[in-house]
């Protein structure tokens, strides 16, 4: 594992803290109850019962109308809509309601911003300087942007206020040192000729985000957009609107200008649909579902034929070979698969298991999830907090119910927990075959399908056998197995004895019906740049 290295494995090792098996939490917890320790928390078993009354958030909503041309505006129908708690359902906010009137002006002021404006004519080092201004802001402000966060979304504070602020505002810095190392190349040429590459800005870029990870998804499109001098119209998800406006004014407080950066709030057949058809946006960047991207892209070739980049959905094998270290191997798997509440595209949703340990695994991942902590997501040592939506909710129970109909076993778990709220108990099936429901599609929730395999050319072909090739995690101590499965696997990324680190330079994106193009590191950059050769005539050169 990548351990020793510092940020690289702070999720792990911050979330681990905060709930790891052996110290804090040590006794396990019998299937059939649930034991409270002397701070509160619940842990549950598969008959657990209502959770404890929510805590109050230590933060007030301050922004909920759209940002617009540096100015917070009501929208133009006059219309909000509700962003809900996801521990009780109640209503945290209305925020304003963007639509395509909405849309249409935030463009026009990134328009006016990227033509006449100052910002891409600014020198690369003075936007730098703005968006490490920006970073120093948005650590500043950690422990507020990180409350809202798991206010609006769910995430254990934990996890939001000692990974994903400290993740983005990295990423941040990380975009700042490119801005002024973005340059082309001088190509020989076949004559008399000087021949340059200009790497340019490309213009407006349309960005819509996702609601599982808002703060970070807010960073991996607006990083490098910005770093190559493009403005900006974002729309986030309607789930989740808080933290990107939040974080939009404090880029304003840096010194950003107006109409580089504009943040509409709404909903996807609306909002989303209009930035997807706008013909005078240059370039949209989307991380969602499968089945919504491919509607993004037929609307931008529909108008026009923007290129688009597409961040989408997940199906991701996690292999544990027949030499692995139990132990660590149902740690890391659970870490894999649970993470996030299991709403993670590329969690290790389909855990192959070597044949020879397979049992003992099942039984050890079940201790491990009984011990999961599960819980209101701001108190402290919670591991798990309620699932976003009641969509989302209805969704995973659907496939939980799907499973067992199916006929794979029902390990642990399998039920919602409480009447209050959207928790869902971590779920466990095992002798799960690969054409079930809950091996082939993405539930985005916590149930973990433990499959068995036999052979390694058995594993890669039944690991590949998907639509999606996001990521893969890997679990061996053997170095040729290891080499082996990283090339054979169709997927984006591979983790091999470690998962789920993100690194601002490492890319991440994915094969086949998981996207097109690559979001964070240099790779991104190329998301946000067009290209131009310049060709100039030489008289007499001294040489060629």
């Amino acid at each position: 594992m990548a351990a020793g290295r510092g940020f690289s494995s702070l999720v792990a090792r911050a979330v681990r803290s905060a709930g790891a098996r052996p110290s804090a939490f040590g006794t396990s917890v019998s299937s059939h109850q649930a034991s409270i320790r002397n701070d509160g928390i619940r842990r549950l078993g598969t008959a657990a019962s209502a959770l404890e009354e929510p805590i109050a958030p230590p933060v007030q909503v301050k922004h909920t109308q759209l940002l617009i041309d540096g100015q917070f505006v009501n929208a133009a129908s006059g219309k909000t809509f509700p962003t809900f708690d996801p521990r009780t359902g109640d209503v945290i906010a209305n925020v304003a309601e963007g639509d395509a009137p909405d849309v249409n002006r935030a463009v026009k002021a990134a328009r006016k911003a990227f033509d006449v404006g100052p910002w891409p004519k600014m020198t690369a080092y003075e936007r730098s300087c703005i968006m490490l201004r920006f970073a120093d802001l948005l650590e500043k402000h950690n422990d507020e942007i990180a409350a809202l966060e798991t206010w609006d979304n769910g995430k254990p504070y934990e996890q939001a206020s000692l990974v994903e602020v400290p993740m983005a505002v990295r990423l941040f810095r990380y975009y700042a040192g490119w801005a002024d190392k973005i340059h082309g190349l001088t190509v020989p040429a076949d004559g008399p000729y000087h021949v340059q590459t200009l790497h340019e800005p490309i213009g407006v870029a349309g960005q819509i985000i996702p609601w599982n990870f808002p703060l970070l998804m807010f960073a991996w499109k607006v990083g490098p957009a910005l770093a190559c001098g493009n403005s900006i119209v974002l729309k986030s998800a309607e789930q989740t609107p808080l933290t990107a406006l939040y974080a939009a004014k404090l880029f304003h407080e840096a010194g950003l200008p107006p109409g580089v950066l504009n943040i509409v709030s709404g909903f996807g057949p609306t909002a989303g649909a209009a930035i997807a058809r706008h013909m005078d946006i240059d370039k949209v960047a989307f991380t969602g579902s499968t089945e919504t991207g491919k509607a993004v892209l037929e609307l931008a070739s529909k108008s026009n034929l923007k290129p688009v980049t597409l961040e989408l959905g997940g199906k991701s094998p996690f292999i544990v070979c027949e030499d692995a270290d139990v132990d660590q191997a149902v740690e890391l798997a659970h870490f894999a698969l649970f993470f996030n509440q299991g709403q993670c595209c590329c969690a290790g949703s389909r855990t192959f298991v070597h044949e020879s340990i397979h049992d003992e695994f099942v039984e050890k991942a079940k201790a491990r999830c009984l011990s999961r902590v599960v819980g209101d997501p701001f108190r402290k040592g919670v591991e798990q907090g309620p699932q976003i939506d009641q969509e989302q909710f209805n969704k995973i129970l659907r496939y939980i119910k799907a499973g067992k109909e199916s006929g794979a076993k029902l390990v642990t778990g399998g039920d919602q927990i409480g009447t209050k709220g959207f928790y869902i108990m971590p779920t466990i099936f095992s002798e799960v075959q690969d054409d079930m429901a809950i091996a082939t599609d993405e539930i985005f929730g916590p149930v973990q399908s433990i499959i068995k395999f036999k052979t390694l050319d058995e594993v890669i072909k039944r690991a590949n056998a998907s639509r999606y090739g996001l990521a893969a995690g890997v679990f061996t101590q053997n170095i040729e197995t290891a080499n082996t499965l990283t090339r054979a696997l169709r997927v984006g990324t591979v983790w091999v004895n470690c998962f789920d680190i993100f690194d601002a330079g490492i890319p991440f994106g994915g094969y086949k019906m998981s996207g097109t193009g690559r979001e964070k590191g240099i790779y991104s950059l190329q998301n946000y740049l067009q290209v131009k050769a310049v060709v100039t005539p030489l008289k007499n050169p001294a040489w060629l």
